[in-house]
């Protein structure tokens, strides 16, 4: 571990440890990410969730210094896996060798990494994209039918052009969607930022990042927000009745799965924590659940016709569900 680290907490022992490790690995990613806050603030809840994050966005926005500063900051292992159509699932998962004597060795693949960067998802083909499905589910890859556990904490995170523009892309099939926690979108930066992007262009790269923790730091405070931060019975309801509303409204085709109910759930928690509470409020909920819910909600073609978005049904369920009172 890094002096860095050690200066941080020598020991986790509670839920303030676990608060003041996250805002400190948010403040020193930050150092290398210009006009993204709220995209890293996002990310890194998801990595204390256990989820695992979709980035849509432009080329050149800042989305793999992101995902390399912030596997230094953990102290974990990067592996990035760039998408394109001929990639093959042993390409993702690892494979076999066979010796002369006969014996079996395995190789492993770049999924096997504490953050793992697969760029440009979109660009891989259906059977090569189910392999990746075990290991964002399970935290496993199934090999000639052996299987191997990957490493934790394990976050991946997906980039995709947006389809509208992208040319030779595969849409994601709606159970690999649903795998992922969180989506966002990464755009161009305000002229004011990427001035300041430019000017500092030589010193923005991962290697000034400092190690704030160990991997299995990440763990501990994972474990400590699940034990200690509190998420009563009526916002767990809330969470229901928002996902119930965008499942039963008439400009949907199919809406959010139980799994996004408690994903909302699980960053909810991890958010409380990096704004220094030990409970969730309504506002944890309404501040993330366009970024946890809008990617899972497919509409009616009538309704995009009309122009509707799923984002806009996740606002529209935040303004007429009702709020439960202190």
């Amino acid at each position: 571990m890094s002096s860095r680290c050690c200066s941080v907490v020598e020991r986790i022992r509670d839920v303030d440890d676990a608060k003041m490790l996250i805002k400190s690995v948010v403040s020193e990613v930050r150092k290398v990410i210009i006009g993204k806050d709220k995209d890293l603030e996002i990310v890194v809840s998801t990595l204390f969730a256990g989820g695992h994050v979709l980035i849509e966005g432009y080329p050149g926005t800042g989305k793999t210094l992101m995902a390399k500063s912030l596997a230094r900051c953990i102290g974990g292992s990067f592996k990035r896996i760039q998408g394109n159509p001929d990639i093959l699932p042993t390409d993702i998962t690892g494979f076999h060798i066979y010796t002369l004597h006969g014996e079996t060795k395995f190789v492993k693949g770049p999924l096997f990494a504490n953050v793992v960067l697969i760029d440009e998802i979109s660009r891989i083909n259906p059977r090569s994209q189910s392999a990746i499905l075990e290991a964002m589910q399970e935290g496993q890859v199934t090999v000639d039918g052996i299987t191997y556990v990957l490493p934790k904490p394990f976050l991946v995170i997906a980039t995709q052009v947006p389809i509208r523009i992208g040319i030779g892309v595969y849409p994601l099939t709606e159970t690999l969607v649903d795998r992922f926690s969180s989506s966002i979108f990464s755009d161009y930066c305000d002229p004011q930022h990427e001035f300041e992007i430019v000017a500092r262009s030589d010193e923005l790269v991962a290697e000034r990042v400092s190690q704030i923790l160990t991997p299995q730091q990440v763990l501990e405070i994972m474990e400590i927000i699940k034990r200690e931060v509190f998420i009563e019975p009526r916002i767990t309801k809330y969470i229901v009745d928002l996902v119930t509303f965008m499942r039963r409204h008439e400009a949907v085709s199919y809406g959010p799965s139980h799994r996004a109910s408690i994903d909302l759930a699980r960053l909810s928690r991890v958010y409380a924590a990096y704004k220094g509470r030990d409970y969730v409020i309504p506002d944890d909920v309404k501040m993330l659940a366009p970024y946890v819910v809008a990617h899972r909600i497919r509409l009616t073609s009538e309704a995009e016709a009309e122009g509707l978005t799923s984002r806009g049904i996740v606002e529209e369920a935040l303004r007429k569900v009702p709020v439960p009172k202190e």
